[in-house]
């Protein structure tokens, strides 16, 4: 009997240890360097002259070959200045602005191209994601906690050799916020004159492109 039960606990042991190793096939860690910019009032379009420095650190669950969901975190920065705008009224108000932030996100992903589990497979695939965050940021004029984000956008990855990969990805954060800049509806006098407004009417968004290199968990070993 003494025999029967060792054997039926060797069995026990043995299937949750496959059940872990297949969740842990699931399982990619990662991070990323890049740069911000702003859209908003000083930056009504996008601006590669002020990009600033970016990082983030983030955790992919691989559910299928398909879908993916993501945990992550970033800290960077976003300016802008009016000088560098050929609108009239944009030089007039002269203003600049210097904001760092910081987020954690969740979202969702979809790969056009299913990556596949097996030794000899170059898995590669462009891929889209939408989720949600919470942003902190702080300028001259305001700091914030808590604010809503939504981001958007696509990306493509590589296995250049399992366990790893490497891609790029470029995605918009919609806000409900148009303080990102240090402009909204009541920001009179932060410049020299009563140009120093932001258009209520449009909210702040910023954007985030990086370069990623990833590590998934293909093999668990057994002490």
């Amino acid at each position: 009997m003494s025999h029967y039960r060792i054997n039926i606990a060797r069995l026990v042991i043995a299937g949750l240890f496959i059940s872990f190793s297949t969740q842990a096939q699931k399982m990619e860690v990662g991070g990323g360097l890049g740069g911000m910019l702003c859209k908003g009032d000083v930056s009504p379009t996008l601006n590669p002259r002020f990009y600033r420095p970016a990082g983030n650190l983030f955790f992919r669950y691989n559910a299928t070959r398909s879908f993916s969901m993501r945990a992550g975190v970033a800290i960077g920065g976003l300016r802008g200045e009016d000088r560098i705008s050929g609108d009239p009224f944009q030089q007039a108000r002269d203003y600049s602005y210097r904001t760092s932030l910081n987020e954690v996100t969740v979202d969702f992903e979809y790969n056009f191209f299913n990556y596949k589990p097996q030794p000899k497979v170059k898995n590669w695939s462009p891929y889209i994601f939408g989720g949600v965050g919470i942003v902190n940021f702080s300028n001259a004029v305001i700091k914030a906690r808590g604010m809503l984000a939504f981001p958007l956008g696509i990306g493509i990855k590589y296995e250049i050799k399992r366990p790893w990969s490497v891609g790029v990805e470029f995605g918009t954060r919609f806000t409900n916020n148009d303080y990102l800049d240090g402009l909204g509806d009541r920001t009179f006098g932060v410049t020299n004159s009563k140009l120093g407004q932001g258009n209520p009417g449009l909210n702040d968004s910023y954007t985030y492109t990086a370069l990623t290199v990833s590590y998934t968990f293909y093999k668990i070993f057994c002490p």
